[in-house]
């Protein structure tokens, strides 16, 4: 599997887990679980375009 594509896959992990602990902080009423699924959520997002960007580059 190319690293572009391993960028992607990780990344779209990292979005739903975020969106998860997001989801769960809003619940709870907890913060700072909500601001770390959010963080989590961007980083994931982040790292899905890096794998996107990699893979135009690989051609």
């Amino acid at each position: 599997m190319k690293p572009s594509t391993k960028d992607e896959i990780k990344g779209t992990a990292h979005e739903v887990k975020g969106k998860v602990k997001e989801t769960a902080g809003k619940v709870t009423n907890n913060p700072n679980l909500e601001a770390e699924g959010n963080a989590e959520k961007n980083t994931g997002k982040v790292e899905k375009k890096v794998g996107q960007i990699e893979k135009v580059f690989e051609k």
